[in-house]
């Protein structure tokens, strides 16, 4: 790819335009060189180099640039010398699910580093499916893909779901509610799939009436009315993997 399109990389619409995204840094590169060993996709990745990694050992084509180019390819401020330009797959949907697969879907996140985190919780503890609303950041932003720490390479992730799909898709849905039921209920891991808002509005309670979603609570002992996203999502992960 051209370097003035690689700079393009930073926004989505050119992300959208050009089917690739930006993964920068010595631990996302060797995270990504993992994934494409089962991945055949993501071996059509290219990399780019400085001369402090010009001896750099990796299944993708490679190019060298200069410190002054690669300033002007990272998103970061002091780049480390390595990127690569990853295909975005073909499709972010994936009909199906996997056996005992459960799905999070996400409500209009607005917060890259919420997303990340997120995603690289349910990558660790495995089994399940991230769909992202419209509205919501991508997936693919260069923050997005950082604070996922390699965690985008290993998770099935949908973008653009409309919240009306979500019936059709699954029979029973989970969401949060400070008048819910304990988290530590039976019941809890009997859902399909698990609703989450934005970080300002929540879910629109309308939406959640119509989906029939079944309200449990996060129990606190605390001053505060509400927890961060990404740690809400990681404490009901945690249940539902600790029960299985």
């Amino acid at each position: 790819m051209k370097l003035d399109n690689i700079k393009k990389l930073h926004q989505k619409k050119y992300r959208q335009a050009l089917g690739h995204y930006l993964v920068e840094g010595e631990h996302l590169v060797l995270e990504l060189q993992k994934a494409a060993d089962r991945q055949p996709a993501l071996k059509a990745s290219e990399l780019y180099v400085t001369g402090a990694y010009e001896h750099w050992q990796s299944p993708f084509k490679t190019h060298h640039v200069n410190e002054r180019q690669m300033a002007q390819l990272a998103d970061t401020r002091t780049p480390q010398g390595i990127l690569a330009v990853v295909p975005i797959p073909d499709s972010d949907i994936k009909p199906g699910a996997e056996p005992g697969e459960k799905a999070i879907y996400l409500h209009e996140v607005q917060d890259p580093g919420n997303l990340g985190t997120i995603l690289r919780t349910l990558a660790w503890f495995g089994g399940f499916r991230c769909l992202l609303s419209p509205g919501s950041v991508d997936p693919y932003n260069p923050k997005v893909v950082r604070a996922s720490m390699g965690a985008i390479f290993h998770l099935p992730i949908e973008t653009e779901v409309p919240l009306t799909c979500v019936s059709n898709r699954y029979s029973s849905v989970a969401c949060l509610d400070l008048n819910g039921d304990k988290l530590t209920a039976e019941s809890f891991s009997h859902h399909d799939c698990y609703l989450f808002g934005n970080e300002a509005r929540g879910v629109p309670q309308e939406a959640l009436i119509q989906l029939a979603a079944t309200p449990y609570t996060i129990v606190g002992n605390g001053e505060i009315e509400s927890l961060n996203l990404a740690s809400a999502v990681n404490m009901c992960a945690y249940e539902l993997v600790r029960r299985t």
